[in-house]
């Protein structure tokens, strides 16, 4: 059976231009720097990340670790949410191995962190304290519905940091789908940032991999961390040709990606014993939770589900997450629809 694949933009596939490409790359020892896809590569992501300098990584959760790790020591503070990937899903790597405290704080709605917060978080000039060096944001916020944040707000939060001698880093993992939703340059969202991680994995269909992005000295110190954690990839052309091709093809279709999360939602709100969130998709993700009258579980639901052959995110014990990405096309809307229907009783 082929199934609709909707728990995540994770499970794409590359595309028939992504699998030539790195059938044809020209590779070398990217340890050494030899390597010259990777190379154009990080320099593509580079420029489009409005940054001096970038490094291919393994893995977004790679990525924000070193990304952390280049700005921090050992005892020092990050302040996150605590609706965060970093916080929530990234095994605690920032403190297990880089000896980073943590301060969350709480996501509001659309997934910011309030100023105010920021500023009574930050820790005074004591011994008994560990000292305040980052702010961790995320755009678009995965567990705050997909939500993304405008280039204001990345300039508020920016300004205030680095008026208080704090650096900001930004999980872009999905970065391109607030660009392209709000139809501007991803740039003008990380610009003001001093490092920023983005995903070529996921709704960009890259088989593997990521980008952090800064400041040429800050992008030597992650290289340093990159290889400390078993990120030297040598001949990784072959990855990053993938990459080169999602770049040039992919983020320029991600608003087909939102109409059909749009077209989805306004779909499942017409199924007795669905509750989706009162807002409008903000990109390509749809929340969902099963009403009080509904006797099944999500698991239930799901396991249904799977023999009209869908398969849905679950976030609890009641609710569920969809993923619209480039494998999902209108007939898969309509087969979910459908199958929601049938099993929802």
């Amino acid at each position: 059976m082929e199934f609709v694949d909707l728990r995540s933009d994770t499970v794409t596939k590359p595309t028939p231009a992504m699998r030539e490409a790195m059938a044809n790359a020209e590779v070398g020892d990217d340890v050494y720097g030899e390597d010259p896809t990777v190379n154009r590569l990080q320099e593509m992501a580079a420029e489009m990340m409005g940054k001096a300098s970038g490094l291919f990584v393994a893995s977004g959760t790679m990525g924000n670790l070193a990304g952390v790790l280049a700005h921090c020591q050992r005892g020092d503070e990050a302040i996150v949410g605590n609706k965060a990937h970093t916080f929530l899903f990234e095994a605690g790597g920032i403190s297990a191995l880089g000896g980073v405290h943590s301060c969350q704080l709480p996501n509001q709605p659309d997934g910011s962190l309030g100023l105010e917060d920021i500023e009574a978080a930050i820790r005074p000039d004591d011994p008994h304290d560990p000292i305040t060096r980052l702010i961790c944001l995320e755009n678009t916020h995965n567990r705050c519905g997909g939500t993304y944040q405008t280039p204001e707000y990345m300039n508020r939060v920016s300004e205030f940091a680095h008026g208080r001698g704090l650096s900001v880093h930004l999980d872009g993992a999905r970065i391109f789908n607030a660009a392209a939703v709000q139809e501007i340059k991803a740039k003008e969202i990380a610009g003001p940032v001093d490092s920023v991680t983005f995903c070529l994995s996921k709704g960009l269909c890259a088989p593997v991999g990521s980008v952090l992005c800064g400041s040429k000295e800050y992008i030597r110190k992650a290289h340093r961390l990159r290889k400390m954690l078993g990120g030297g990839m040598r001949q990784a052309g072959i990855l990053a040709a993938a990459g080169i091709v999602a770049l040039e093809t992919m983020t320029g279709r991600l608003s087909e990606d939102h109409a059909r999360a749009r077209k989805l939602a306004n779909g499942l709100k017409q199924v007795p014993g669905l509750i989706l969130d009162p807002e409008v998709p903000a990109t390509n993700m749809v929340f969902l939770s099963l009403t009080p009258e509904v006797k099944s579980q999500t698991s239930e639901v799901v396991e249904k589900l799977k023999r009209y052959g869908i398969l849905a995110g679950v976030t609890g014990q009641r609710s569920f997450r969809l993923v619209l990405h480039y494998w999902i096309d209108d007939a898969g809307v309509e087969k979910t629809i459908t199958a929601f229907g049938d099993v929802v009783q």
